[in-house]
């Protein structure tokens, strides 16, 4: 059992959740806008070490997002999270490399490889014939960690975490998820279809009851967006965290990957079969998830700052002339930074140099400086921890 997440879990005060989406090497963009933050609070706490699991209780990801929460979780800076994506982008992310790939068995394989080594690296891990790596229960482990994952062999979402009280997690169970490698974990999260060969995970290895699973990127689950699951888990019975809420009790920090509308003017009805169907219908659940998850926040939470939801809509952030913003009592405050990055969007930030499609698919490894100016530019512009009010 990790004792310091258990402690940390079950201390007083209020808690801070950081939540990752989905998104490629577009997570790069989170990573900058992170740095911004980890950058803000080492000032304001006058902690030039601080990282941003010193701040954080609970962070969780998906996909990419899984990547960055793992990497936070385990101590590491945004400047080493920041190189991981530059000096591995390529292996990681480029769909002109999947023929590579085939090459490899699915441990052996670029990413696989990369995630072993600095996870390893991160924990101080001394491997052993008993645990090669290390695992999701690794007693250094700094937060609660949570990545979201889609079990094809069960044909469901796993939101997979570190909770020590958690029913899959106890350690006398034969197939304790806590016992599972941390990097396969992370592994199976991004395992995005038609980039990287799906993961299979051993449960219960060399026990009577030995079994596998087949997992795929928790992005093709609707939790994409990460932020919403991640309250169900610290407020709901089953998963005994239990944490307070209220808006001044427990912050929710939500960091998207760049979103904008796939408008689609001249369609015409006759388009609409199924090859159409199968090449944007994905896509389409996918963002429509993300951006119902993110509503779910802004009507249960206190929403500090968010881009428009859409025009009818805004940002429900309150203000003087409408001071409430839904009905329901506040049960956490929230902030959701997520850059527009439609050509208006792009322009509106000064960056009409960049153009749209180079920032908006998750194989953009040719423009990945682009995508860091996208997130450089968002975070100085807008991330202020003025919107940590009361968390900082």
């Amino acid at each position: 059992m990790n004792q310091q997440v258990l402690t940390r879990m079950q201390s007083a005060g209020p808690k801070k959740i950081l939540a990752c989406d989905g998104g490629g090497i577009l997570g790069l963009m989170s990573v900058e806008i992170l740095a911004k933050l980890e950058a803000d609070l080492r000032v304001r706490f006058n902690k030039p070490g601080l990282v941003l699991a010193d701040y954080f209780d609970f962070v969780c990801g998906t996909s990419t997002g899984a990547i960055i929460a793992s990497c936070i979780a385990t101590g590491m800076s945004t400047e080493q999270i920041r190189k991981f994506y530059v000096d591995s982008g390529q292996q990681m992310f480029d769909k002109a490399s999947l023929l590579k790939r085939l090459r490899y068995s699915y441990n052996d394989e670029p990413l696989a490889k990369k995630l072993r080594t600095e996870l390893d690296k991160a924990l101080n891990h001394a491997a052993t014939a008993a645990e090669p790596n290390a695992t999701l229960g690794d007693a250094q482990l700094r937060t609660l960690l949570m990545m979201v994952m889609r079990n094809v062999t069960t044909d469901s979402p796993w939101p997979v975490s570190n909770n020590p009280l958690a029913k899959y997690n106890n350690t006398a169970r034969d197939d304790c998820n806590l016992k599972l490698p941390l990097w396969q974990l992370v592994r199976a999260s991004t395992a995005a279809p038609t980039f990287f060969p799906p993961e299979v995970v051993t449960f219960g290895e060399d026990k009577a009851k030995q079994y596998q699973f087949i997992f795929v990127d928790g992005g093709v689950t609707t939790y994409n967006n990460p932020a919403f699951l991640a309250f169900q888990m610290v407020t709901a019975a089953p998963y005994k965290i239990s944490w307070p809420t209220g808006s001044d009790k427990l912050l929710i920090v939500s960091i998207g990957t760049g979103s904008t509308a796939k408008a689609r003017p001249d369609v015409d009805a006759d388009d609409l079969w199924l090859l159409d169907n199968a090449k944007n219908l994905p896509g389409a659940l996918m963002n429509a998830a993300s951006a119902g998850w993110d509503m779910a926040c802004r009507v249960l939470g206190d929403c500090r700052f968010g881009p428009p939801i859409d025009r009818e809509i805004c940002d429900m952030v309150p203000t003087e002339a409408v001071p409430v913003t839904s009905t329901v009592p506040k049960q956490f405050a929230y902030v959701r930074y997520d850059p527009d990055v439609s050509q208006a969007g792009l322009n509106a930030l000064g960056l009409a140099d960049i153009k749209a499609e180079q920032v908006q698919v998750m194989d953009s490894v040719k423009h990945m400086p682009q995508i860091q100016r996208v997130g450089t530019t968002y975070a100085a512009k807008h991330v202020s921890l003025d919107h940590l009010r009361g968390f900082a």
